[in-house]
């Protein structure tokens, strides 16, 4: 049985080339909208987000991330600011809060025709204080990832990855 949201998660597959046509600015405030959209442990929203375009600090993160080398004409950076945290308990579930940010960028990329790849950062010191010191944030801020977005020059199938023998019903 398909559903169209069934049909856009199976579709959304990690995109590693690129044309070089730019991504649109409202397009990248679109997806940033969807990933605000994303629930948080209370309600907390612990999250800011760093913008790259500029072609000098994309190539920049290419060359400090050892998985993320990939000719994109955008980046989303996911941050976690303690500071702003609307709630305590942010500390304890930021990843999980900002995760779910990117995930609803992702699948609402997709669905807007664009491609991309999440290249992990935190919890690796060396890329967490790399993409820090690109995007000139201050030390208690915390990148996530980096998603690279942009308008996509491969195809790949839709899919999904389910496994039956991965799933326990009522126990494990």
């Amino acid at each position: 049985m398909s559903h169209p949201v069934l049909d856009l998660i199976f579709s959304r597959r990690s995109i590693r080339k690129y044309t070089d046509q730019p991504v649109d600015r409202e397009v990248l405030v679109e997806l940033l909208q969807a990933g605000m959209a994303a629930p948080s442990a209370m309600n907390s929203r612990p999250w800011e987000f760093a913008i790259v375009t500029d072609p000098v600090k994309l190539d920049a993160l290419r060359k400090s991330l050892p998985f993320g080398n990939y000719q994109a004409p955008a980046a989303i950076i996911p941050l976690y600011n303690p500071l702003i945290g609307s709630n305590p308990i942010s500390v304890s579930f930021w990843q999980q809060d900002l995760s779910a940010a990117v995930q609803n960028i992702l699948i609402t990329a997709s669905g807007m025709g664009l491609g991309t790849v999440w290249i992990g950062v935190h919890p690796m010191p060396p890329l967490v204080g790399a993409v820090r010191k690109i995007i000139k944030a201050p030390r208690w801020i915390t990148p996530l990832c980096v998603i690279y977005v942009g308008h996509p020059d491969q195809t790949k199938s839709p899919r999904t990855q389910y496994e039956e023998r991965r799933v326990h019903w009522d126990e494990y």
